[in-house]
């Protein structure tokens, strides 16, 4: 049964809608029961009374004789007992029936049997009387065929005649739904205390303080699943707002230097006018602004990477990808590509381009003499594989160099201009396409390692954990074939 309350009616916790809930349930069931009782009581006294009052007509009846009408032996059946002629004189009763008028004024019809009825006096106290008129036989053989009536009578009990039966039954349906909503108020209390609980902590939880933790109550009930879930959710809401005040204040670090050497220069063509030459503070300037700009877009693509909507995925050929991109760094350290196979792969062109790229710029800048690139299918697998022959990754560090900001020393000697954000594209991009990235054993120098799905698995692959989050607008110079390669950096990314 579905109760609807008015909305000004509704009680705001739950544990108080659920009380109320209880307790009109309960409140309406057993009123009907207790009405189904009181009604079955009532009847059953009545029927036992009636049986009493038939009994006592027959045992009289049975004891007249022709000439001879004698009066009822006393019993504990019927209070009243009478034998009231035609003209409503009453001929013989017990001792409490002789010298009263009749019983009842209704006349069982002939032929009628024992009928029962209820006959309330002016003094407003009734009684149940059975009567009965005698056939035709009997009353020809005793009375000359004038008929008789016999009434048998007994005062309703208090249990009829007053209330007193539907007031204890009312109060006891009142007592049981109070007693039963009382019961659900403590349950429900009981089973929402660690929601309360939870509400308190997370209230407490502030973007200043993201170490609180909710006690976690015994057993696996749901109660117990929310918690867990909860403790999750501000885990995992900790280690995300720490990440971002960690990106953010390795941005502002990068930021501050060439904002910081652009101001210096500014400083010192204003303080000293004849001994600096304007030309060559413009191209300084000019060279730094170049360099915070790059900064920028980095950020950008990082950020796009991680937050932007997923972009337009279409079959690529992931052999031909890499030789595009094999095929710009024509000049310098020589790039040896060896394609076993044309896997064919679901991705956004651009953003693939850039991580090959991002991969060979970052080979060739660490390579002694070259560096071997091999495409090939691995099961269900396309695999990129880039190896230098440089001093390599040291073991512990080799997932170190996928976070933002991260620079080796090694890095910083061979790139001092770089910010570190081009390894933490790289992967991110290729978790985006439900890929990996991952820095493998070599016997020298550094292994690289791209993992993507062919085309027929990647689109059955959901990517729950890593959406893929930059833009698929085209690149119009990579479009025409005429993109450089990766820079000093080790970045292709489009800025827009």
């Amino acid at each position: 049964m579905k109760i609807s309350w008015p909305k000004w009616s509704r009680p705001c916790s739950i544990q108080g809608r659920y009380t109320l809930t209880v307790g009109v349930l309960f409140l309406i069931v057993l009123s009907v029961v207790g009405a189904l009782v009181a009604i079955g009581i009532r009847s059953r006294i009545a029927a036992d009374i009636l049986r009493d009052t038939r009994l006592a007509i027959v045992d009289w009846t049975a004891e007249m004789r022709p000439g001879h009408i004698p009066s009822p032996s006393p019993n504990h059946r019927t209070d009243y007992l009478q034998l009231v002629d035609s003209h409503g004189q009453v001929v013989t009763g017990n001792a409490a029936a002789v010298g009263k008028p009749p019983l009842t004024t209704f006349r069982p019809p002939p032929n009628g049997g024992m009928q029962d009825i209820t006959a309330c006096s002016a003094e407003d106290k009734c009684m149940l009387i059975t009567a009965v008129r005698l056939n035709e036989r009997a009353a020809h053989l005793l009375w000359n065929g004038e008929p008789h009536y016999i009434y048998a009578g007994k005062v309703q009990p208090p249990a009829l005649a007053r209330r007193y039966l539907e007031v204890g039954i009312g109060v006891a349906v009142l007592f049981a739904s109070a007693a039963a909503a009382w019961a659900a108020w403590v349950v429900v209390g009981r089973t929402l205390r660690p929601v309360r609980a939870i509400s308190a902590r997370i209230r407490e939880a502030t973007a200043a303080d993201l170490s609180l933790r909710v006690p976690t109550p015994q057993g696996d009930d749901e109660i117990a699943q929310l918690v867990h879930t909860a403790n999750t959710y501000l885990e995992q809401l900790q280690e995300a707002v720490t990440a971002q005040r960690r990106f953010a204040y390795l941005a502002a670090h990068e930021l501050r230097s060439p904002v910081a050497a652009l101001h210096i220069q500014m400083e010192e063509a204003l303080s000293f006018p004849k001994e600096m030459d304007a030309r060559t503070t413009m191209q300084m300037a000019l060279s730094t602004t170049e360099r915070l700009q790059a900064t920028i877009d980095e950020l950008l693509a990082y950020t796009r990477v991680k937050d932007a909507r997923p972009a337009a995925h279409v079959p690529l050929d992931l052999a031909a990808l890499v030789r595009k991109e094999v095929a710009l760094f024509a000049h310098g350290t020589p790039i040896q590509l060896h394609a076993t196979c044309h896997p064919t792969v679901r991705g956004a062109q651009v953003q693939l381009a850039g991580v090959v790229n991002n991969l060979l710029a970052n080979a060739r800048r660490h390579a002694h003499s070259h560096v071997d690139v091999t495409v090939e299918r691995v099961d269900s697998q396309a695999v990129v594989t880039v190896q230098d022959d440089g001093a390599g990754i040291a073991p512990e560090e080799r997932e170190r160099v996928f976070e933002a900001f991260v620079r080796l020393r090694e890095g910083q000697r061979l790139d001092p201009g770089g910010s570190g954000l081009g390894l933490a594209i790289s992967r991110e991009t290729a978790n985006a396409h439900g890929g990996s990235l991952t820095i493998e054993n070599s016997p020298k120098g550094a292994r690289f390692v791209l993992r993507l799905l062919v085309a027929g698995q990647a689109e059955e692959h959901d990517a729950a954990d890593w959406q893929l989050r930059v833009r698929a607008d085209a690149d119009p110079e990579t479009e025409s074939g005429h993109r450089q390669p990766g820079s000093q950096r080790g970045l292709a990314w489009p800025a827009g």
